[in-house]
């Protein structure tokens, strides 16, 4: 006699997606382990100790007093150099742990193989669409913010009063509507790359894809950017904290070094489970708009537990 599923989740909150997306990568966690050292470690290492290269290559004091004095002034270009190949690598790595992490996850939920391979070609293949993607986000992202700041000088200018309370209340209006208005696009393409790793679009068609399958599930997806960014945010400050020491023989300390590791690693983690739970909730959101009435055909998907021998067949329940 067939064992009967498990009682199916009265709703789909933040926790409902973490419990799965931890029950995906406990079950394939050799296929995840080796994606997150090939893709998902380099990334975090090269984002914990970019503090410490940013200020070897800033320039100091005297070197903007220098380049003030030299005529004509030569820019220092190391900086900007330095900024565009830190951009290009962090980039390379994090496109490719999307694309593969992404594909895992999505066919892992199913209950389907998985093979290093396979996700392979899925991030090679996603990789320029993801590129596109971004590039457009950020178009969209900096022109917005363009404007805001045009309507905020010109309000400035309109007053004339840089140290009255006019001046203070404008700043703050100023950083109320941005803060809001990047949250609101936040929130509106949490499922991006998601839907260009899946379903192969790119450009503003994730987008608008990601804007109406959030309708009715923007609480949760605002839970799940809180739950995530602030964590990675007190990660990232705790990699600041660097800065206030002397960079002179650093990677000499035993204590710098492991504060690299630390952080590395804690990025690592937070950035495996936050697209992991974003591939899931993409799935619950499908659901929700009756778009996987083939795979949900049966009430429920089979996922294999932690010894690979048996499947465990669980319940999808949407609310």
């Amino acid at each position: 006699m067939a064992t009967p599923p498990p009682s199916p989740p009265s709703k789909i909150d933040l926790w409902t997606i973490l419990s799965e997306s931890r029950r995906i990568l406990k079950a394939h966690s050799g296929h995840f382990q080796a994606l997150t050292v090939l893709f998902l470690l380099p990334f975090s290492c090269f984002l914990s100790i970019y503090p410490f290269f940013y200020q070897h290559f800033s320039p100091t004091i005297e070197s903007h007093l220098s380049f003030l004095e030299q005529n004509p002034p030569i820019f220092p270009i190391k900086l900007p150099i330095f900024n565009l190949l830190y951009t290009l690598i962090l980039s390379i790595f994090s496109f490719f742990a999307i694309g593969s992490i992404t594909y895992s996850v999505f066919h892992g939920f199913y209950g389907r193989p998985l093979n290093l391979l396979s996700s392979f070609k899925a991030a090679s293949t996603s990789f320029f669409p993801l590129l596109s993607t971004s590039l457009v986000t950020q178009f969209i992202v900096y022109g917005i913010s363009l404007v805001i700041v045009l309507v905020f000088f010109a309000l400035i200018k309109a007053t004339q009063f840089y140290s009255s309370p006019t001046f203070i209340l404008l700043i703050l209006v100023y950083v109320i509507i941005f803060t809001s208005t990047i949250t609101y696009l936040q929130l509106n393409w949490i499922f991006a790359q998601a839907i260009v790793v899946v379903e192969s679009s790119w450009g503003l068609e994730p987008l608008k894809r990601s804007r109406n399958l959030v309708k009715g599930m923007k609480g949760v997806a605002f839970k799940m950017m809180l739950f995530f960014g602030f964590f990675i945010a007190c990660n990232t400050w705790l990699s600041i904290q660097r800065l206030r020491d002397p960079a002179g023989d650093k990677w000499k300390s035993w204590t710098f070094v492991m504060n690299i590791v630390s952080t590395s690693c804690i990025y690592m983690l937070l950035m495996l489970h936050g697209l992991a739970a974003n591939t899931v909730f993409y799935i619950y959101a499908k659901a929700l708009h009756g778009e996987l009435d083939e795979e949900f055909a049966t009430q429920y998907v089979s996922l294999p537990v932690d010894d690979g021998k048996v499947n465990v067949p669980y319940v999808v329940s949407i609310v």
